[in-house]
């Protein structure tokens, strides 16, 4: 049997209309909110059934994305609290709330597995939510166009829908990984023409092979971070919680998004991860509360971001850790939660040294 992790990436461009746009500072939430309400009015021929006992679940497109459930009599994973959606929408991160008319906002769009194959769906909710309006005004926008972009060289990018001709095209650029009893290497991102070090956002270029036995590495949360440890959020991220949290994730994505279990001796690796010690914290914690209008009240769902080092052998995570980067961790991240990168040697270097503005 095939084991094949698939990961594909898009970047959405939205153009406010005539009456622009006002969105909230971080805004993934309101890209999530109004998609899902989209999504259903397009997919759903049964809008007041509930997913969990509608007689049409087993074909509908919403009910796979936003209410993916285990296949009927599974046992495996049957302790998760929920299956994840197999999408993660990455708001831009910019903090600006207003834009005049004809302005953009960029946006990714990542999709796993089997989702991919729904991009059509993703794209004509997007379209749609442009014309019912977005937000609290409900401001409309146009869906200027979306590109499908290499998931670990953002240089190579091609166009999937533009406005114009409202075509869309077969582009495949997604990472296809094949897993037997571990996740291979990941190839880091390829450093642009004219690079500098200031200018790259890229994590240092090296594979697994390349990193010393021991050393130190750093992460930078840089959206809110939410992971659970002994059944409450954590405001420091010690190196096993994080390890335990993208290996739920992603044995999650696995077996529910492609269809078959991540087989990885998962006690000897969070025992291995026990042994890397956090040796730099500038994180904090930030709150964050939305309105969820399916539930009827308001969720707090803060988390962790800024930069921390870590020091330790790294032999056997540095695939997990760069899987995580492009399907993020933790709680929430359908809105973007959870994002992070690893940190190149200059950066981390000036961050040890003090150099680095904390986040």
């Amino acid at each position: 049997m095939s084991r094949t992790f698939t990961v594909a990436k898009y970047q959405l461009t939205l153009e406010a209309g005539e009456h622009g746009l006002s969105l909230p500072p971080y805004k993934g939430s309101t890209l999530r909110g109004g998609f899902g309400s989209a999504f259903k009015r397009i997919s759903c021929s049964m809008r007041d059934a509930a997913c969990r006992t509608c007689l049409l679940r087993a074909s509908c497109p919403y009910a796979y994305i936003f209410e993916t459930a285990p296949p009927p009599g599974s046992e495996a994973l049957r302790n998760y609290e929920s299956v994840p959606r197999p999408f993660v929408l990455e708001p831009p991160p910019e903090s600006k709330t207003v834009y005049k008319p004809g302005e953009t906002v960029c946006f990714n769009l990542i999709l796993i597995g089997r989702a991919i194959g729904y991009l059509p769906y993703f794209i004509v909710a997007f379209r749609e939510l442009g014309e019912t309006g977005i937000g609290r005004m409900r401001k409309k926008y146009r869906l200027a166009g979306i590109e499908a972009v290499n998931p670990v060289n953002e240089g190579e990018s091609d166009i999937v829908y533009h406005a114009g001709d409202q075509l869309v095209r077969n582009v495949d650029l997604s990472l296809n990984i094949n897993v037997k009893n571990q996740i291979p290497d990941i190839p880091f991102p390829e450093e642009p023409e004219g690079f500098t070090p200031d200018e790259s956002v890229a994590c240092q270029k090296e594979t697994t092979h390349e990193f010393p036995v021991t050393q130190r590495i750093g992460l930078e949360f840089q959206t809110m971070t939410r992971i659970k440890f002994e059944e409450n959020f954590v405001r420091r991220i010690e190196f096993h919680m994080l390890i335990r949290s993208l290996l739920r994730r992603l044995s999650s994505l696995a077996y529910f998004h492609h269809g078959w279990e991540l087989e990885l001796d998962f006690t000897r690796l969070i025992e291995r991860a026990a042994l890397v010690r956090m040796v730099e914290d500038n994180t904090r914690w930030v709150n964050w509360e939305r309105y969820s209008s399916r539930q009827d009240n308001k969720m707090n769902l803060g988390g962790v971001v800024g930069r921390v080092v870590y020091e330790g052998d790294f032999s056997e995570f540095i695939p997990l850790l760069r899987l995580g980067e492009l399907v993020h961790v933790g709680k929430g991240a359908v809105f973007g939660m959870g994002r992070y990168r690893i940190l190149r040697e200059d950066l981390l270097t000036s961050f040890i040294d003090g150099k680095v503005d904390s986040y």
